[in-house]
Order: C-alpha cells, then structure tokens, then sequence
C-alpha cells in the first residue's frame, strides 16, 4: 500500500495539469467569440419608422439644447478673466454634439465602453438568453414586421419628405432664433407687393371677350404719327357745277374740277402746345367759262408757359388769294386778276394777378400784290397797294367767375405803304386807334369764347382823304345744346384800304352762323348763313352780301366717304356794275387719314 500512494499522487497531479491546461485552452478559445459574433451576427434591420422617430426626436433635443444655451448666455455676466466660451456653430450639426447634455440614447449611438484594457475595441453586452415565451412573441413579431415591411417601404418615402420637411422647418426655426437675422434668406423684389390668391375669388373672363367701350367718334380721322406731332390729313375731290364761275356781274356757268387739300398738326408735349392748320383749293374749268386758280393758307399758333400765371402765345401765317372779281379793288378788262399774298405774325404775353387778367399783344401784317395781266397780254404793276400794318393791343380783364370776365381793349398801330404816294398822286399811309369793351365765356363744352363792341378809327396821311372810322363789332362764340350739334357764331369788323381814286376804303362787317350735326355716325350736315355790309367811306355807296351753304358727307368707313355741297349767294350794291348771283352744287370724295 505504502508503496502505491505516491504512484496515485504522481497521476492526481498530472490529471490536476491537464485539467488546468484544457481550461485555459477552452477559455483561449472562447475569449474571441463576443467579437466575432459582433462581426457575424448584425443588429438585424432596422424600420423606417424607428429612424424617422430618431430624427424627430434629435430635432427636439438640439432645439432645446438652443434654448438652453440662449437663456444661459443671457443670464451669464461677463467677465475680464473668464475663459471663452466654446465655439458654437452657426447651423447645427456642424460639430458633434454633447452625449452628456441628454440622458436619452439613439439606436446609431455606439455601445458604452468595458473596463477590458487589452480589447482592441469595446466589447459590446452580452445579450440575455430570451426563455421559450418570450422567444415566441419575439418571433411573432418578427413575421409581423416581415408583413409590413412592404408597406413601410412604400410609405418610406413620402413620410421622410414630409418629415423631412418638418425637421427642417424646425432646424430652420433653431438656427434663426440663434442667429438671429445672420442667415435670414433674402426677399425678392416684389415680395411685398405679391398677393396671395384666393382660392375662392370667381375667374375673371379674358381680355379679349370683354365688350369694349363704343368710341365716341368711329369714323373720326386716326391721324398720323409724325415725331411729336399727330397729323389729320383730308383730301376732297369733286366737281363743282356753277352758275356764275368767277363770282361776278358778267359771270357765264361753268362745270369746273375741285381740289382741297386740307390739314392739322397738333403736338402732344407735356407742357407747352403747337397747332399747325392750313389748306389749299385749286379750280379748273372743264367745260365753260374759263376759270383757272388756286389760293391757300397755312397759320401755326405756339402757346408756351414761361412761368406760374404766366403765358407766351406766338402766331405766324401765310396766305396768296387772287382778287376776287367782287373786290372793290378789282380791275375791270383784265385777263386775270392779281394774286394778293398776306404773311402775317404776332407775339403775345399773358399774365394773370389774381383775379385780374392782362394781355400785351404785337401783331404785323405784310399785304402785297402781284401784277394784273391784261387782255392784251399785258400786265399792270399793283406796287402801290404794298403796305405793312403794325399793331399793338392791350387787354385788361376781371375775373367776375371761372365763367365770366369782362374785358376793356385799347389799340394803337401804323400802317406804312411801301411806295409813299400812289399812282394817282395820294399818300396813302395812315395811323390806327381802336377801343373796344367785351366778355369773355367759359363754360367748358357747352358755351365758349368771346364777343366785344367799340370804335375804330384810321386817320390817313393825306388831308384830303377823309379818315375811316366807325362802331366795330367781334365775336367768336361755340355752342352746343346737345350732345353731336355744334353751332358757331362769329363776327369781324376790318378796314379795307384802296388806291382808287378820291377814296378812302371802306369797313366791312363780316357775320357767319354756322351749324353742325351728326345724324348718325357715319352722316354728317353742316348748314350755314352769311351776310356781310360794306360801307364805303368818301362816296356814298354800300354793298350787301347774303349767302346760305348746307353740306351733307356719309361715311364709307373711317378713311373715305361721299359728300355733296349746295350754296348761293347775292351781292346788292347801289353801285352799278356790282350786282350778281351764283348758285353752284358740288359733288364728290372725301378721304381722310
């Protein structure tokens, strides 16, 4: 026995080594599982749902954590010596956050560190064994997720836009109240003024299914654009069937062709106004008395304002007339008559103090002729009857209302002949004074304009030349009693001189009643009456003149239309050979543009 004990020790202690030994090798062995279970078996998938839930609430926990750090600034004092205070991005996330700030945990946080200093990483915890109940619900809701897997896919993507949203919208919100207005996005231009719509505001109809407004005038002259100026041209072509061509005591019938040509041009400035008018008519027989002539006028007025109540009106014309062969002037046996031509200017100032209205106003007046020619093929000079009339008219006016305000007129001018005597031997130049007292009307569309009465007298040089003088009369008014009638009533006063023998000249009293009205809007009539009184001054002789005019145009369309004219007219003088009657019809086209 004695002898087996140490034996039997001998072979405890070798089992007790290989013992030791197969542990530490089992040990060895399994020390390296945890790490490679980690590397094998993953954490398994993670839902959509679970991230969008984690996103929200990091969302929530940096918005508190900017409140936080706010309200810790604003509390803080100050100091010299104290450190600087750790950086602080602008926008979140720029940096990794305090872990520490939030008890809280994320599912992408990393696992907490183990007291192992020789792992070469963190060796995660070791899962607890699940027992057989749980381990069924575990695996019950493992096939529930695997059924809603799809859907959480499909869904995926529009709650991560619209969460996304969200979150930013939130993170946006954070970021302002830190920064306050450092990052603020910049408005556009028209921001303000953009309106928002209003779902329920009825849809407006589109322009061009609208009624458009009726013109006042559709057949009126467009006109035509030139630089600053708008031109309304019109052209009439016609033929004219007379029963005196020339207006005279002798005169035959006669079927002549007329042209007229006539225009405006009205400027379209801001401040100061340009109008330009003018005419011209030509005549030519066609069968008949032979009648061939043509007259003309062209006058621009230039209104400009020099200062407050202070106003500058320019008016420059030109104008070539034959005689008429009802002239006094007009020389008997003549092939045809001289051509009278008139330029003719004046400057005006107007200024208004208060309630008083003054007017300074220069006028001159060239008048010259053109040579007659004789049956014979002759012709005789009419230098003599050159002369330039120069004027200066002073007005003083009160305003009573914007409507009414009378005037009082004082006149004083020259008139100098080119030649200082005439043929016949006399000096024909004389000198000018006129007075006259008047109202003038403004009542917009309805009534306008102005008419006077005074006494004018024109002294001539040569004392054995009786002066010319006598009551004047002036009007130029416009009425309208209703909408598309217009009725004019204008009246001149004017001295005409002559180089007859023994005579002075004579004044003429010039009146016209005129009348327009629009029937429809393509049919026009106009009507007018005349009557003028010549009373010769050195022998005892007067002439009457009446006439009566009515016209009728229908439009085609805005550019063209068919007009027809009828006028007679009577001149009784108690003079002999001055008498005659003419009675014509015209017929023709009229365009205009």
């Amino acid at each position: 026995m004695s002898r087996a004990q140490p034996g039997t020790r001998r072979g405890l202690r070798d089992t007790s080594v290989s013992t030791l030994l197969l542990a530490a090798s089992v040990l060895a062995l399994l020390r390296p599982i945890p790490l490679h279970a980690q590397e094998t078996e993953l954490r398994g998938e993670v839902s959509e749902s679970a991230i969008l839930a984690d996103q929200q609430r990091k969302a929530r926990q940096l918005g508190m954590a900017s409140s936080q750090d706010q309200q810790a600034q604003a509390n803080a004092t100050p100091q010299d010596d104290a450190p600087a205070d750790t950086y602080q991005p602008a926008s979140p996330g720029a940096v990794p956050d305090d872990t520490n700030a939030t008890g809280a945990t994320s599912i992408f946080d990393q696992p907490a560190a183990t007291d192992d200093t020789s792992a070469d990483d963190a060796a995660p915890v070791k899962p607890r064994r699940l027992s057989a109940a749980r381990q069924r619900a575990a695996d019950q809701d493992k096939t529930k997720d695997a059924k809603t897997k799809a859907a959480d896919k499909k869904k995926a993507k529009k709650t991560t836009d619209a969460t996304a949203d969200a979150a930013a919208t939130d993170d946006n919100a954070t970021t302002d109240a830190d920064q306050g207005t450092a990052n603020r996005r910049a408005v556009t231009v028209d921001s303000a003024d953009t309106q928002k719509l209003d779902p329920g505001a009825e849809r407006t109809g589109s322009i061009e299914g609208q009624d458009k407004k009726p013109e006042d005038d559709p057949f009126a002259a467009t006109g035509i654009k030139v630089g600053s100026f708008l031109i309304r041209p019109t052209l009439e072509q016609g033929l004219t069937s007379s029963s005196n061509a020339d207006s005279s005591s002798g005169g035959t019938p006669a079927l002549l062709s007329e042209t007229a040509l006539r225009f405006s041009a009205a400027s379209d400035w801001r401040e100061n106004s340009a109008l330009i008018n003018g005419y011209g008519i030509f005549r030519k027989t066609i069968s008949g008395d032979e009648v061939s002539d043509a007259q003309g006028r062209i006058e621009g007025t230039l209104n400009v304002d020099l200062d407050d109540e202070l106003r500058a009106i320019a008016k420059l014309g030109y104008e070539a007339v034959p005689e008429s062969a009802s002239s006094p002037d007009a020389i008997a046996g003549v092939s045809s008559q001289p051509l009278r031509q008139t330029v003719n200017g004046s400057l005006g100032i107007e200024k208004d103090v208060g309630k008083m209205r003054y007017a300074l106003t220069g006028a001159v007046t060239h008048d010259f002729y053109g040579d007659a020619k004789l049956s014979d093929g002759t012709s005789m000079s009419q230098k003599d009857r050159d002369s330039t009339l120069y004027t200066a008219t002073l007005r003083a006016g009160y305003e009573i209302s914007p409507a009414l305000i009378p005037f009082t007129e004082v006149e004083v001018g020259r008139r100098d002949y080119d030649l200082r005597f005439d043929s016949n031997g006399f000096e024909r130049s004389s000198t000018r004074f006129g007075a006259r007292a008047g109202l003038e009307l403004d009542m917009g569309d309805k009534l306008s304009g102005e008419f006077s009465a005074g006494w004018l007298r024109e002294a001539i040089d040569d004392n054995n030349l009786e002066a010319i003088s006598g009551p004047t009369v002036n009007a130029d008014l416009k009425w309208s009693p209703e909408r598309g009638t217009s009725i004019g009533l204008t009246g001149q006063t004017t001295i005409e001189d002559t180089t007859n023998a023994a005579q002075s000249g004579d004044i003429l009293y010039s009146g016209r009643l005129t009348g327009e009205r629009q029937i429809r809007a393509n049919l026009t009539a106009n009507a007018a009456l005349g009557v003028d009184w010549r009373d010769y001054v050195g022998i005892d002789g007067h002439d009457q003149v009446l006439s009566a005019e009515s016209s009728l145009t229908w439009w085609l369309n805005r550019y063209a239309g068919l007009t027809t004219r009828v006028r007679t007219e009577k001149l009784t003088s108690n003079l002999p050979g001055r008498d005659y009657t003419a009675n014509s019809i015209f017929l023709g086209v009229k365009v205009q543009r």
